[in-house]
């Protein structure tokens, strides 16, 4: 390399030394200045990660007060057995019907969707009642212990226009398994 650069003449050492400054400063500007802000991306995951680490480990730390916490929700409520669910929904429906003055049009056939923890049966129903009868009822359902609420409410006045026509749509939601069996239950399921 010495030898090339020796046998230049002085004017083609510097056209040599400044293509060679000028080729570092585009491999610089291709290849390295871009990841300079790399070093502080991974700064940021890695607060990213260890605020999510710190996450993780306090909630497990409070395992066991969740635990308790589910226990209590387990025992809240009343257990409805399930062959009895669909009964005493529509019981617990004609009940408050009855009681607010609500006339229960036609009653049809139940739905039911599970998830891990409820068994929510769904019904549709046609009811005719006064402004007041209506939301009487449906505070009364809602109020009440069985956890009944409305999904969907429509409204139409009767031909005389002295009462309301409504469909409505109830959703109640059952504990799927009894207070205390959770754990036998979830060990049978594995």
């Amino acid at each position: 390399m010495k030898k090339f650069f020796a046998q230049l003449r002085p004017l083609e050492r510097r056209l040599a030394v400044g293509v060679l400054v000028v080729l570092i400063l585009v491999l610089n500007w291709v290849f390295i200045w871009p990841h300079f802000s790399d070093w502080n991306n991974l700064r940021h995951r890695l607060a990213e990660a260890q605020s999510k680490l710190n996450l993780y480990q306090t909630t497990i730390l409070q395992t066991s007060s969740f635990q308790a916490q589910v226990h209590e929700f387990e025992t809240q409520g009343n257990f409805v057995a399930p062959e009895d669910q669909s009964i005493n929904f529509l019981r617990t429906i004609q009940s408050q019907a009855q009681a607010s003055g609500v006339g229960l049009l036609n009653p049809g056939r139940s739905l039911t969707h599970t998830n891990e923890f409820f068994v929510e049966l769904i019904q549709n129903i046609t009811v005719s009642a006064t402004d007041e009868q209506l939301v009487d009822f449906l505070y009364k359902l809602g109020s009440d212990a069985s956890m009944i609420r409305v999904r969907d409410l429509e409204l139409q006045p009767d031909p005389p226009r002295q009462k309301l026509n409504a469909q409505v749509k109830l959703v109640a939601s059952y504990q799927r398994n009894a207070p205390g069996n959770s754990k036998t239950a979830t060990a049978k399921e594995k």
